[in-house]
């Protein structure tokens, strides 16, 4: 992440940079329901369907811990990165894996996204934590949606929520 925003920062004084924070839904009824080994299999089916929608070279796609993955998408706003948030929700969707303790009775992913104008003074892990307080209110919304964090708010707010639904 430090890497990307310095040359970034550098490389242009007003670049761009999004960040994606996914978290796979219900996993621990997941994990409780199928065993480990299944959900261990699960986030690697889920982790390859992320990584294909991530496409260019200069993307970076990463667990980040758990059940969590982040994405960072150097010269990307924020309409740039609700494409690549879709395109990864619909991915894991339509994986179809079966989720018998999930309501959707299959395998989602709730999904943050924050994008921000890089500066060489200014700090990346706020915008890692915009995207990761987005992700928590796309799960408080009741997963397998998009939220879109403000920058300039401690939490989203309900007309910043873009959801989107299969």
């Amino acid at each position: 992440m430090g890497r990307h925003w310095q040359q970034t920062s550098r490389a242009d004084k007003r670049g761009t940079l999004a960040v994606i924070m996914a978290d796979v839904d219900a996993y621990k009824s997941y994990n409780d329901c199928y065993g480990h080994q299944r959900g261990d299999e699960c986030l690697r089916t889920v982790a390859a369907a992320i990584s294909s929608a991530a496409s260019r070279l200069t993307d970076t796609v990463a667990r980040y811990g758990g059940e969590e993955f982040a994405l960072i998408l150097p010269d990307t706003d924020i309409e740039g990165a609700m494409i690549v948030a879709e395109r990864i929700r619909t991915a894991v969707e339509c994986l179809g894996i079966p989720h018998e303790a999930s309501s959707s009775g299959i395998v989602t992913i709730s999904v943050g996204v924050a994008a921000t104008q890089t500066a060489q003074d200014s700090d990346p892990a706020m915008l890692v934590g915009a995207a990761d307080r987005a992700l928590y209110a796309a799960k408080r919304q009741g997963r397998n949606c998009i939220c879109v964090a403000d920058l300039d708010e401690a939490e989203p707010t309900e007309s910043e929520l873009l959801v989107k639904r299969g």
